[in-house]
């Protein structure tokens, strides 16, 4: 059995439909991947790479030996998780959620926060087929990554975490997703921001290609079989640039990492939370407009509604996601008054929007 495959073979862009946009819901033969990877230099590069080298993985070094390949497959699990009755999440993410996770320790797997989010059972299942129940031990807003802790410890090995910030353009990494018998070579193609509708950014996202469709919680790894990231979306621009070409987005494992002992110790980490406004956007030809609002969070009680344009916050002009985010960030932690100038219905409005800790709005289990 051939232990590293090459994802040119096409993917499937549908396992979780609610947490990417529309557009992105279509499938691409492998002829039409690689011509779209060879209109971007940088993805023309990785494609040639990957189509001319041999099966086994050849990263710099002796590289990894097919035993050592076998055990990193048990690195990963399965995350299944089911959402809390009225999620407010369970509209876009689904009321039943699956993905994969990465072995930390016996007890400990780190995935992907999205699967965790206002739910109340956790079921953890490893390589061998075992399942076993865990439960819900962190979420991190700002990295978008997620803790489970499982009741009796896991069959599987554990997963040391690499360096991300090592990891940039050209480098040959490997991903693994439960059920996958094989592990996916990928090729780093940017290392770039990304700013998601949902009141989120990431400074240096990873991006690869060609796409896999086994993305959620996948682990991304090093040749040395390392953890760098963690799956998040399919996307389609994951070259620098603005190229239309499809790939995925791995959230870097540095984020965590200075934090993982109190996440895993007190849920959450310590220090200033961040504002958290509860308003979904999309930028629109240079302006920001509102496509979605939490019901009865902060944005909808101060009474901004989908279609509305964010102009400005305060005095500052924002045009994109990130510019907003970030200058709603520095108006203060959570709990402060964010200042915003509205185009609401043709006419301009100022509305102040008192924001508030994420965590405190979203659904808890019984008895938590």
């Amino acid at each position: 059995m051939k232990l590293i495959r090459f994802a040119l073979a096409g993917f499937t862009a549908a396992r979780f439909p609610g947490t990417i946009p529309r557009c992105l819901m279509h499938r691409l033969g492998s002829a039409g991947l690689l011509g779209m990877a060879l209109s971007a230099s940088p993805v023309a590069l990785a494609s040639a790479a990957l189509e001319t080298r041999p099966v086994q993985f050849a990263a710099p070094g002796p590289g990894i030996p097919k035993s050592e390949l076998r055990r990193l497959v048990g690195t990963v699990v399965e995350v299944r998780t089911v959402s809390v009755q009225g999620a407010e999440t369970a509209r876009t993410l689904g009321e039943r959620r699956s993905g994969s996770g990465a072995i930390l320790d016996p007890t400990t797997v780190l995935t992907i926060g999205y699967l965790l989010l206002e739910v109340d059972q956790v079921d953890v299942v490893t390589a061998s087929g075992k399942t076993i129940p865990g439960r819900v031990a962190a979420y991190d807003h700002q990295s978008g990554l997620g803790i489970v802790k499982t009741v009796v410890p896991l069959d599987g090995a554990t997963v040391e975490l690499g360096d991300s910030d090592s990891v940039s353009e050209r480098t040959r990494v490997l991903t693994l997703g439960h059920g996958e018998p094989e592990a996916t070579e990928l090729v780093v193609v940017s290392r770039k921001p990304f700013a998601g509708s949902w009141e989120y950014l990431l400074d240096r996202a990873i991006y690869t290609f060609p796409p896999v469709n086994n993305w959620s919680g996948a682990a991304l790894m090093t040749g040395d079989g390392r953890l760098i990231g963690v799956g998040s979306l399919v996307v389609n621009d994951a070259a620098s640039g603005g190229e239309p070409v499809p790939g995925n987005m791995f959230v870097p494992v540095n984020l965590i990492k200075p934090i993982l002992a109190e996440l895993i110790e007190k849920g959450r980490r310590s220090g200033p939370v961040q504002p958290w406004l509860g308003v979904n956007t999309e930028a629109v030809r240079g302006n920001l407009m509102v496509a979605r609002v939490s019901r009865n969070g902060p944005a909808d009680r101060a009474g901004l509604s989908p279609g509305d344009i964010i102009l400005s916050v305060g005095a500052s002009r924002v045009g994109d996601q990130a510019e907003f985010y970030r200058q709603v960030w520095k108006s203060g932690p959570a709990g402060a008054e964010i200042p915003l100038r509205v185009l609401q219905a043709g006419e301009i409005r100022e509305i102040r929007v008192r924001s508030i800790d994420r965590a405190d709005f979203l659904r808890k289990p019984e008895g938590v």
